[in-house]
Parts: structure tokens; C-alpha cells; sequence
């Protein structure tokens, strides 16, 4: 079940292959791959903003109540779903212009398979540390463009000319969307919902 999600990390353009044929096969075959990888992140928030707190000024860390911790994870779960939702959508409105009829179901489950490396770089929220979170959230959404550059042509089955067009436009339509979808996020959750903040632990 897991081997095409491993060989996205060590044989890319084999895995788009098995993953064409899968999506052929099973349709929503990615729905389950994509709603249990998108608990890594949330979960590891979880775990992260209660147990350990975020590093934000000199030798202190901030934690969140268990119930603010919750209503975060919980956000960012729903937003990381819908996000790869949306994007599916948006691949399946653009692919019209091009020589290609995927269905809603590949286009999602693409848009999942691409979205791989960022779910497993949620596990830096385990970790208060920001300088590392940054580096790793900066190196998963390198080989996230990686895949989309490497997959589209293959998934696609497009012209290398064309499937580079479409991939900038699906790079330039994600980064927008996950833009306005996080930052829509992060104030609902600021304003809307109130989070309750836990006193500073000492780092020691």
C-alpha cells in the first residue's frame, strides 16, 4: 500500500507510473493515503504547542491549553484537507486548456501525492525550534515542486512542453491558494476562536 508514497522519495518517475495506473484502477484509491497522512502535521502540533511550547523570545516557550491545542490541530487538519481538495479542483479547471481530460478524482489525488513531502515534514512541530522548521518546511516544499515538475508529464500523460506550462501554472495557482487558505486559518483561529495561552516554561 505504502511502496508508491516510498519510491516518491527514491524512485519518483516510477512511482508517478504506479500511481497513474492505480488512480486508473481505483479512483479514490488516494482519499485514504490523504486523510491519514494529514493527521502528521496536526497531530505533531498537538504534541508540540502542549508538551513542548514554541521557542518566541530569549530563553522562553509559549504552550497552548489543551483545548486551544485542539481547536489549531483540528483547523489545520480540515485546512490541509480542503486545501489538497481545492487544488485538485483547480488542476482538473486548468488542465482545459491543454491536451488533457483527467477526472476530479486523479486531479485530487495528484494534488495529494505532490502535497506528500509537506505531511511529512509536519513533524517539525514536534520541535520548538524555528530556524529548523524553516529549513525543513523550505526543503519539503523544494521536492514538492520537484514532484509536480517530475510527475505532471508522466501522471498527465502530456508533451514535456506542455506539462511544463501546466506545471508553472498549478506551482503559481498552489502558492496562492496556500497562501490565502493558511492565512485565513491562522485569523480565524486568532480572532474567532480566542487562544488560550499557557504561562512561559523555562527552557531549562
Amino acid at each position: 500500500m505504502n511502496s508508491p508514497l516510498l519510491k516518491l522519495f527514491t524512485h519518483p518517475s516510477d512511482a508517478w507510473i504506479e500511481i497513474r495506473r492505480a488512480e486508473e484502477d481505483h479512483p479514490q484509491q488516494y482519499l485514504p493515503r490523504l486523510l491519514v497522512l494529514a493527521l502528521i502535521p496536526a497531530l505533531c502540533l498537538f504534541v508540540g504547542t502542549t508538551t513542548f511550547g514554541w521557542s518566541l523570545a530569549g530563553d522562553e516557550r509559549v504552550r497552548l491549553s489543551m483545548g486551544s491545542a485542539a481547536q489549531l490541530s483540528g483547523l489545520l487538519y480540515a485546512t490541509t484537507v480542503v486545501g489538497v481538495m481545492l487544488m485538485g479542483v483547480m488542476i482538473r479547471w486548468m488542465s482545459r486548456g491543454f491536451d488533457a481530460q483527467p477526472s476530479l478524482n486523479q486531479c485530487i489525488g495528484f494534488a495529494a501525492y505532490c502535497a506528500t513531502p509537506w505531511f511529512f515534514a509536519g513533524v517539525i512541530g514536534l520541535v520548538p525550534i524555528r530556524w529548523l522548521a524553516l529549513i525543513v518546511l523550505v526543503a519539503a516544499s523544494a521536492y514538492a515542486t520537484v514532484l509536480l515538475y517530475g510527475g505532471l508529464q508522466t501522471f498527465m500523460r502530456l508533451r514535456k512542453e506542455q506539462a511544463m506550462l501546466f506545471s508553472t501554472c498549478v506551482w503559481g495557482v498552489g502558492l496562492l491558494l496556500l497562501v490565502t487558505i493558511l492565512v485565513s486559518m491562522i485569523l480565524f483561529w486568532t480572532h474567532g476562536l480566542m487562544p488560550e495561552y499557557v504561562r512561559p516554561a523555562s527552557l531549562g
